[in-house]
């Protein structure tokens, strides 16, 4: 029976009210089922009369067709694209593209190794009375009992050249700047860097009649006693160890160690660099990721980046020999040795307020330049081993490109390929 005649006998067995209707004629089209037709009575029918068991038949009969017209209509819509939603014929799925895609990029890929480090001012050095900067006896005068420290700077203070750093007895001992301490008397006739160094003093605090040069002259002598004179010193017209302090620099207070009424002699305070550094205890394995010169960024824990050059790179030290460790712990220690190294800020600005803090210190540790890369999520594992990339198509399906990895770097990795180049879609996840 075809669709059509099918629907024919629709309003036959469909209508308002409940039962279906049945037709006069329906004796003649039940037979058209052939399993209905096929089918015997049931034992407990063969008694009721013939015109109840025919109607039996025609109203099985009905449901059947209803189905198959059912099935039929499904069918026809569903070829038809009824149920795609679109007024026009029906087109086959789109294929499944990536959820969403980036760009291949040329750059250059650096790869970081991040270390513990220290903000602050530097190891503090100590401050002598009769001594150098560098602690180291000069062989000068010595305190004498009448000699008492009569001022000092508070801590935290800035001291520049020709600041006093303290008085003994009302004399200012000044600082100056340079390389080479006073070790030694100097006095007309004396040669050397040391009178160079003291005569730059001289002549950057306003004082005159010589040449700076390495020969003490009579020049020389009288410049001294004017300097002498105004730090309420005996007017000698010569330079003893002790009568200054020398430092590369401008200095901070870190700590005092004496106080005004102590007698003079010994350690009177500690004081580090005015500027802020940054200093690590590294890996002896990381020694290779640090020379003088090289730059590194600085992570302050605000989160914010500042940028540091190494400027000093000490020697590896082991802490539990440093600590003096007995013989029970011999050996011990020994993967604990780091190499100390000083980072200098020159934009002191980008560190803000932060005095002292622990700060993460990200090093250079190899460098691809004019390689093309993609984030690492982009990749693809291929079955039996390897990577590959999803390249979108233009009618909205992809291919998978299979790629050669090199170095990974902040979330990107290099990739070599056949047909990969700068600027093509690869697929990522949304």
């Amino acid at each position: 029976m075809t669709t059509q005649e099918e629907a024919e006998h629709l309003p036959a067995v469909v209508e308002p009210g409940g039962a279906p209707a049945v037709p006069d004629d329906d004796a003649e089209r039940a037979p058209a089922v052939a399993e209905e037709a096929a089918q015997p009575a049931a034992a407990e029918d063969t008694d009721r009369p013939t015109a109840d068991r025919r109607k039996r038949r025609v109203r099985r009969t009905a449901v059947i067709v209803v189905i198959a017209i059912a099935v039929a209509a499904a069918a026809g819509l569903a070829a038809t694209g009824a149920f795609s939603g679109d007024d026009g014929p029906a087109t086959a799925a789109a294929p499944a593209g990536p959820a969403a895609t980036t760009k291949v990029q040329r750059m250059t890929l650096t790869s970081t190794e991040t270390v513990d480090g220290t903000l602050g001012h530097g190891k503090p050095t100590a401050v002598t009375n009769g001594s150098s900067a560098s602690g180291q006896s000069g062989g000068g005068q010595a305190a004498a009992d009448s000699e008492f420290i009569t001022w000092v700077p508070g801590e935290g203070d800035t001291l520049k050249r020709g600041d006093t750093v303290y008085r003994v007895n009302e004399r200012k001992v000044p600082l100056l700047y340079g390389a080479v301490p006073l070790y030694r008397t100097l006095e007309p006739g004396s040669e050397g860097s040391d009178v160079r160094m003291l005569e730059r003093n001289l002549a950057d605090l306003g004082y005159d009649g010589f040449d700076v040069d390495d020969e003490y002259t009579a020049g020389t002598a009288q410049a001294v006693e004017e300097w002498q004179d105004d730090l309420n010193a005996e007017e000698t017209g010569t330079v003893r160890p002790g009568d200054a302090v020398v430092a590369s620099g401008a200095r901070r207070v870190a700590e005092l160690k004496t106080s005004p009424g102590a007698v003079a002699g010994g350690e009177v305070l500690t004081w580090t660099g005015t500027e802020r550094i940054v200093s690590m205890d590294l890996d002896p394995q990381h020694e290779d990721l640090v020379k003088e010169g090289s730059k590194a960024t600085v992570r302050l824990p605000d989160g914010s980046t500042v940028m540091g050059k190494v400027t000093d790179i000490g020697t590896p030290a082991n802490d539990a020999a440093a600590s003096g460790a007995g013989a029970g712990g011999e050996g011990q220690g020994a993967d604990e040795a780091t190499l100390p190294v000083q980072l200098e800020i020159d934009d002191q600005k980008k560190l803000g307020r932060y005095q002292a803090a622990s700060v993460d210190v990200i090093l250079e540790a190899d460098s691809r330049r004019d390689v093309l890369a993609v984030p690492v999520n982009a990749l693809m594992a291929r079955p039996g081993g390897g990577y590959a990339l999803e390249v979108p198509k233009a009618d909205g399906s992809s291919d998978m490109v299979p790629v050669e990895l090199g170095m990974f770097a902040s979330g990107l990795v290099e990739v070599k390929g056949s047909g990969i180049k700068e600027g093509m879609s690869v697929g990522v996840p949304k």
